[in-house]
């Protein structure tokens, strides 16, 4: 399933785009879609090094799974 957004551009952003989608043949909405799977990709790595970041300067604990899972009875 496909979802239609209307996003505005830096024009130097834009053209950008468009040179690229011109010289790959490709639709611009398929290259945003590229560059935002590859930009959550690394928010996803920086999010994760800012949790562990926080939770090594909290009092928490981590806890092994399995005793976890044993003491929900699991």
């Amino acid at each position: 399933m496909q979802i239609r957004y209307n996003i505005t551009l830096d024009e130097e952003i834009s053209k950008e785009l468009e040179a690229a989608a011109g010289e790959l043949g490709e639709k611009k909405s398929h290259i945003i879609e590229k560059a935002l799977t590859v930009y959550f990709d690394l928010l996803d790595l920086k999010l994760a090094r800012k949790r562990l970041a926080d939770l090594e300067k909290s009092n928490d604990k981590l806890l092994d799974a399995e005793k976890v899972w044993k003491t929900l009875g699991i």
